[in-house]
């Protein structure tokens, strides 16, 4: 096996060849004046199963057409097995028809990825993982939770509530109690399927005194994280982290959940940006080797 670590992972991909003992293949690329990609594999990749490393956060378009044309390159020049270990995969969020009319944009994409080459995919906390088994190949999602939730026990965050935005998302913080040997809870949150605007409502919650750390699978615009926080401060909670696998931080995200009161934001390096304190890496390489 030899790993290929794309445009937007390059420097995962190579932490994850390093762990798992892979030779690595680069990639040249390039922007056409148009804004068309191009791409090239520097490396030898006939009869070999090839591990793509390709998160698609924004520019999600660009992403997945790099994605596209590293796994159609890597069939031409003879792979036997192309992988897709993605770490974010966009348009996830659309996995079922909301409002009539509607495309349902993760399927459209899977096919996509499907006529590309790539014949199996690895991801990182898809916002429903029921969705992978529609793929037309094999597609598994493995949780980035456990490791930020050790990223804050070694900070001295052990036994801290674990707090969800959502009922559908409670088993996160479930996950990240068994690692800090705290509480969990969710809070309930709507969204209206119009606007996309959230709502979170009011709950009671038993965080009076205690350090509360918020999981969520992405934190994009950063609303829900700072409606959350103004709900736990007013309960009473001494200190309030936000943990995400995606750190997506669109626009003043972060600088609107910070002055909410949040003390950091932690995620992880499957969106590289400067709250990516924790590494896929480790994770991502035992799911290729085993």
């Amino acid at each position: 096996m030899k790993v290929i670590p794309g445009p937007a992972s390059k420097q995962l991909g190579e932490k994850i060849a390093e762990l798992s003992g892979l030779e690595t293949v680069p990639v040249a690329f390039k922007m056409f004046p148009d804004g068309e990609s191009y791409i090239r594999l520097e490396g030898e990749v006939k009869n070999e199963t090839v591990a793509i490393v390709q998160t698609t956060s924004p520019p999600q378009d660009t992403r997945l057409v790099q994605l596209t044309l590293m796994a159609d390159a890597a069939k031409r020049n003879g792979a036997k097995e192309v992988i897709a270990v993605v770490p974010y995969l966009a348009y996830a969020r659309q996995d079922m028809v909301f409002l009539q009319g509607e495309a349902v944009s993760v399927e459209t994409v899977a096919r996509m990825l499907k006529a590309a080459g790539i014949d199996s995919l690895t991801t990182v906390n898809v916002h429903k993982e029921k969705v992978l088994a529609k793929f037309p190949f094999p597609a598994k999602m493995v949780s980035a939770i456990p490791l930020l939730a050790e990223y804050f026990r070694q900070e001295g965050c052990g036994r801290a509530f674990a707090l969800a935005p959502d009922k559908g998302a409670l088993w996160l913080a479930q996950e990240a109690k068994e690692v800090l040997g705290g509480e969990c809870g969710c809070l309930e949150k709507r969204r209206d399927r119009y606007t996309g605007k959230v709502s979170v409502a009011e709950k009671k919650l038993e965080v009076k005194g205690k350090v509360v750390i918020i999981f969520d699978d992405i934190i994009s615009t950063g609303g829900t994280i700072v409606t959350a926080a103004r709900i736990l401060k007013e309960q009473g909670a001494e200190k309030v982290y936000a943990a995400c696998a995606h750190p997506l931080l669109i626009g003043d995200a972060e600088e609107r959940i910070l002055e909410a009161g949040v003390e950091e934001i932690v995620g992880t390096d499957s969106v590289p940006s400067r709250v990516s304190k924790v590494s896929l890496a480790p994770l991502l390489s035992r799911g290729l080797t085993g």
